[in-house]
């Protein structure tokens, strides 16, 4: 008998590991891990990244919040990288945390991660960020997901844009996080709410991956490229400030020759409402913490926790901005 070659070894080894992860995506027969009701909690918070203000304050949300309440909380950051965060859940596993709360980075890499929590009797809650529905569910794999209708936002937009520019637009889109659930849906709605106005025209639509230097890059190439687009729409509000120093770079005026459009609400945005350089945001409240640990509890006290839990958002233009600023994170 031959002994096997390192090629064969290693094609071996490589199809046995593909089995796993395949055995592990499909959905357990496990129930639900249970969450035992007590005092103080070791609870584990895998944020995604902690690079722009929406992010920092919803950190300090459930920060706050766990200090408030008594409980000890396990903080990882994954700097925008998913494979990152799935090890970080892995150790919140290893640490024995009682409940991981988790933004997911993407839909689908985290789902192996979500599945490992339960299987080792820790429940997970998603935060403002939801795993691939059609691989993973709420009730079964995870206990519930707590975050703002995307696609509600992206369709608010829409009809705002509508009612403003009623002879239509040309219109540049900067999307989010490739595979993110914000970025998927925010385009969604967005697109189904101008679908059948055959004179609002997206001319491009890339990603500047949520982030205001990258969103300002993108825009500028894009302005280039479409000289005679007279809107951007951005899926938050750090590319949205981007796109104005873009605008501004290009010797246009933020306001008056292109519309700014935006999504997340934060203070910095919702000056530029009253300034007159953006002219709608819709709020995505980041102030996780009080609705996080209230699940938590009710989830603990044997509740059966609804697959969504909604946050209820905020929207401002010219008509209200500068009396809601203050309140603006």
């Amino acid at each position: 008998m031959f002994a096997p070659t390192r090629r064969a070894v290693l094609l071996a080894s490589t199809l046995f590991a593909a089995m796993s992860l395949a055995a592990s995506l499909p959905a357990g027969a496990q129930e639900l891990p249970k969450l035992e009701k007590k005092d103080s909690y070791k609870v584990g918070f895998a944020q995604t990244e902690s690079n722009n203000p929406w992010r920092i304050a919803q950190t300090q949300s459930m920060q706050d919040e766990a200090k408030k309440l008594g409980h000890q909380l396990v903080y990882t950051d994954a700097a925008g990288s998913a494979a990152k965060q799935v090890a970080d859940v892995n150790s919140m596993i290893a640490q024995g945390v009682d409940l991981i709360f988790l933004a997911p980075r993407e839909e689908k890499p985290l789902i192996p991660a979500v599945r490992a929590a339960a299987r080792a009797g820790i429940p997970v809650i998603l935060l403002d960020r939801n795993v691939d529905p059609a691989l993973a569910k709420a009730g079964r794999d995870y206990v519930t997901f707590i975050g703002s209708d995307f696609v509600d936002e992206g369709r608010r937009v829409a009809e705002f844009l509508a009612k403003e520019k009623p002879d239509g637009a040309k219109i540049i889109q900067l999307e989010g996080t490739t595979g993110s659930s914000p970025a998927n849906d925010r385009k969604k709605g967005f697109e189904d709410g101008l679908a059948g106005k055959a004179n609002f025209t997206v001319v491009a639509s890339q990603s500047g991956d949520f982030a205001r230097d990258k969103g300002r890059q993108v825009a500028e190439a894009l302005l280039q490229a479409h000289p005679d687009a007279d809107v951007v729409y951005a899926h938050n509000d750090e590319m949205a400030m981007g796109a104005i120093a873009a605008i501004e770079a290009a010797g246009k005026v933020p306001g008056k020759d292109i519309m700014v459009l935006s999504i997340d609400g934060g203070k910095e945005a919702v000056q530029a409402v009253v300034d007159g350089k953006i002219a709608a945001v819709v709020e995505c409240n980041p102030r996780f913490g009080p609705k996080a640990f209230e699940t938590l509890n009710r989830y603990a006290a044997g509740e059966t926790i609804e697959p969504w839990v909604k946050n209820i958002d905020a929207f401002y233009d010219k008509s209200n901005a500068s009396t809601e600023v203050t309140n603006a994170y």
